[in-house]
């Protein structure tokens, strides 16, 4: 028979398509083999109403197997099969799909499940081969038909002999060049690679021959000092799993069946933390496997680690990790997602960006939010452990993007409480303050200990007002972008308005500052740029100087700017205030010798107190041994 020609403008969709549509070529196998399950769902659904098909659910499946010296690839299905002019149409018309077409004759697309919408995947198997050869016979026909194409040029079909009904493809694989090995897809350890890979979840059996070790028989005449020997052999076997995971109940899914496909599929020693279980079948059909792992990826808090899930359609993996699905703010969830519904592109690569999807992921995030949530009160100390991994992703999170996910995130966050001497979630603050308590009182410090012992929280503390304690740089940031909690704003204790003051305290503390103001001028004038400002302090009782800072920037935030790249540049420093306590000794000293007229004195009275503000602050010393120098001068 004469060759004939594609009916499509073949030889530039088909180079396209081989060198532009698919990024990798081992998903030709995937294509392929999801033809073959076309094939045998079309013959399944037609079962139910023709009783001329005699072939059991049981005894559908498709065989994969290798032909070294001929350098052929073949799968074999056992489904509906194809007529010459099914070859013409559906082979000879690139994009012309048998399956789409099926489903539109069924007239009932959503109870027949197949995938193969755009009728490319088939010349996919041209990125690994140099001919393709088809021999198929349509159920009910005697006659079979033998397709061949070497690419773009066109294809033949002329009559041939099968005896059963189904299809074979015969992929002829390209010779091995420097920068392609296709001889890989004639290893059958790679072949049951790719089919676990991208096929695991295909309805029906997928058979081939699989390599094994066995102990060779110990020979009748063998001695004592006789080793066993072992032998490779070759088993056909069933190589995927067919029902996947997440479409069965979770009531019959034991715990560990759970652990286990976590830790082989996300390659994990560990096992979850929470599993959560999601499906809808309403506007949008999907079923969902998460997990929350137990620890933070070596990776995580890297440019280079991927977020996202796994993405079926039909069971097919099309995706390896969708980005989409998952906010930033739950990035360390790991797990898989299946859907028909998917409105996939031409190379089933890829997510068109529908409705769809977004609904799938509104619904996701408010599932992880509910079982996090759910964690903390029923399991405490696992909610603990998964704080402590991933506490830090949440808290950035609430900072991003404008604080557009602060009340999803709110809810579970986690700080040392100055009175608990513990972790302590938003909700029991709120729960165990006094309704007279003006705000909520944070504090940066590394633990509850530290806390304690800065000078400025002494006021609080005093009042009975339980503290936050905020050891993360980003923490302040947190606190800024939720503001309030209840109506109650959230304050730090360094803030001098944290507490309220009647009228007649302001006035006191005006006149004091007036009277001071010789002093506070001096230590200005001897510290110069050091500082922005110097003032007596309405946060300090007993001690004598802390560090404060104007403007929107503390200290805590100048601390987290110089661990970025590109620190100390202008405009990264918070404006410093020194505080001093006019009820304090060392401010009575530095008065009285500034009123001796013993300016060395004074001067270095306020160089002391200002390097002691930065040493309570936490903030490196300029130079530590003219501190050392300035303070044993006074000793002498």
């Amino acid at each position: 028979m004469a060759k004939k020609e594609f009916q499509a403008e073949s030889k530039r969709l088909m180079e396209m398509m081989i060198h532009s549509i698919y990024t990798h070529k081992e998903i030709f196998l995937r294509e392929i083999i999801s033809n073959a399950s076309d094939a045998i769902d079309k013959l399944a659904y037609l079962s139910l109403t023709d009783d001329s098909v005699h072939t059991k659910r049981e005894d559908f499946q498709i065989r994969i197997s290798v032909d070294k010296d001929a350098r052929t690839l073949t799968v074999s299905d056992n489904g509906i099969g194809m007529t010459e002019e099914d070859l013409e149409r559906n082979l000879g018309t690139i994009a012309k799909s048998g399956s789409l077409q099926f489903k539109q004759e069924m007239g009932k697309a959503e109870d027949v499940d197949i995938i193969g919408q755009f009728g490319v995947g088939f010349y996919s198997a041209f990125m690994v081969a140099d001919r393709m050869t088809v021999i198929t016979r349509r159920h009910g026909q005697e006659q079979a038909f033998c397709w061949q194409s070497e690419g773009a040029d066109g294809y033949t079909i002329t009559p041939c002999q099968k005896e059963s009904v189904g299809t074979d493809v015969i992929m002829h694989l390209k010779e091995d060049t420097e920068e392609e090995q296709y001889s890989q897809y004639l290893e059958l350890s790679q072949l049951r690679e790719l089919v676990k890979k991208y096929s695991d979840y295909i309805r029906h059996p997928i058979r081939m021959l699989v390599e094994d070790y066995r102990m060779k028989d110990k020979p009748a005449d063998a001695g004592e000092d006789y080793k066993p020997e072992w032998e490779t052999v070759l088993e056909e076997q069933t190589v995927n799993s067919m029902v996947p995971l997440w479409q069965r109940p979770r009531s019959k899914v034991e715990q560990e069946e759970y652990n286990r496909f976590y830790q082989e599929k996300f390659m994990d020693w560990q096992a979850p933390l929470s599993v959560i279980t999601a499906s809808s079948e309403g506007t949008v059909t999907y079923k969902a496997l998460l997990f929350i792992p137990a620890a933070t990826p070596y990776d995580f808090y890297t440019r280079e680690y991927e977020k996202g899930l796994q993405l079926y359609s039909s069971g097919v993996l099309i995706m390896d990790k969708c980005a989409d699905l998952l906010p930033d703010c739950f990035r360390f969830v790991k797990g898989v997602v299946d859907s028909p519904d998917f409105s996939l592109n031409i190379s089933r690569e890829m997510l068109q960006h529908t409705r769809q999807l977004q609904i799938i992921a509104n619904a996701l995030e408010k599932k992880i939010k509910n079982e996090l949530a759910k964690l903390m009160k029923d399991n405490r100390e696992g909610y603990e452990k998964f704080w402590a991994a991933f506490g830090r992703q949440l808290k950035y999170s609430v900072v991003d993007q404008y604080g557009s996910k602060k009340d999803l995130l709110k809810d579970l966050l986690l700080f040392t409480s100055s009175k608990e001497g513990k972790l302590t979630s938003l909700a029991e603050y709120l729960e165990r303050m006094d309704p007279e308590q003006p705000c909520v009182y944070y504090v940066c410090a590394a633990s509850a200990d530290q806390a304690a012992k800065l000078p400025q929280v002494e006021r609080v503390a005093d009042k009975g007002y339980e503290i936050l304690c905020l050891g993360d740089e980003v923490d302040e940031f947190v606190m800024q972008a939720l503001g309030e909690l209840e109506g109650k704003p959230i304050k730090s204790v360094s803030d001098p308005t944290a507490l309220p003051e009647s009228e007649e305290e302001k006035a006191e503390q005006a006149q004091q500052s007036e009277q001071a103001k010789p002093v506070l001028d001096f230590v200005k004038q001897t510290l110069g740029d050091k500082v922005h400002a110097v003032r007596l302090s309405k946060l300090l009782k007993t001690a004598p100087v802390c560090m404060t800072a104007d403007g929107p920037m503390s200290l805590e935030m100048e601390r987290y700017f110089a661990q970025m790249e590109g620190a100390g540049a202008p405009g990264m420093k918070a404006q410093r205030v020194l505080e001093l306590n006019a009820h304090a000794a060392p401010y009575a000293a530095l008065k009285a010798a500034l009123d001796s007229g013993d300016q060395e004195r004074a001067g270095k009275y306020a160089q002391i107190l200002y390097h002691q503000a930065l040493l309570l602050a936490g903030l490196p010393l300029e130079d530590a041994a003219e501190y050392t120098q300035l303070v044993c001068s006074l000793m002498g």
